[in-house]
């Protein structure tokens, strides 16, 4: 396996970008209608929590039909999956091309510390949503298209380990929105983020490859 620690000219840099969650290509009027459902489903969702809100008021805050959220997300799960492909790119683009150590530039220990730190901050402002996203049916969390890129990134900076594979899926466990939503109340953030770091930085020094 290949390192991405130089660069998104590297052979593993390029395997990334082709896991980038895609923005929709979509016609100018579903475009619209697309837009409307997102920004109406924040904004009921950050005023009323995601379980309060139901389709129909989705829709009548829209102004579309119900039929229309339907055809085009599914339920509320595949609404929350939408609205955070913006962030969830935003990061992407962060571990591709933004300053180290999230970026380029560091070695894997401090990238890696730097991802937990950096997907932390995203989980805690969307927790309820990434939650659902993630439980909508078993198995859920691994077939979202964005938990691909970060498995792979993950494995990347953990080569050094026996099975970088394996590693990756059990750092990520960490970060998983029903295990975070479980812990966090008990433990707080501060010590959720400490906990995480230490972790980060054990499983690269584990692979033989933490910095100095």
């Amino acid at each position: 396996m290949l390192d991405d620690s130089t660069g998104p000219q590297s052979a593993s840099a390029t395997s990334l970008e082709l896991l980038r969650t895609p923005p929709p290509k979509e016609r100018a009027d579903a475009a619209r209608n697309r837009a409307a459902v997102l920004q109406a489903a924040a904004g009921l969702f950050a005023e009323h929590g995601v379980a309060a809100v139901s389709m129909d008021q989705l829709a009548a805050a829209a102004g579309v039909g119900k039929g229309t959220i339907f055809r085009r997300f599914g339920d509320k799960a595949g609404l929350a999956v939408a609205l955070l492909d913006t962030r969830e790119r935003e990061l992407q683009e962060a571990i591709l091309h933004g300053p180290p150590p999230l970026g380029p530039g560091a070695g894997p220990e401090a990238r890696l510390t730097a991802f937990a730190g950096a997907y932390l901050d995203y989980l805690l402002q969307h927790l309820e949503l990434v939650r659902m996203s993630e439980t909508a049916a078993p198995g859920a969390r691994y077939r979202i298209g964005a938990y691909r890129f970060w498995h792979r990134h993950v494995s990347i900076l953990l080569n050094g380990s026996p099975d970088p594979d394996y590693a990756a899926h059990a750092f990520l466990s960490a970060l998983a929105a029903e295990h975070v939503s479980a812990v966090l109340p008990e433990l707080g953030e501060a010590r959720l983020r400490d906990g995480l770091a230490r972790i980060a930085r054990s499983a690269a020094r584990g692979a033989g490859r933490g910095s100095a």
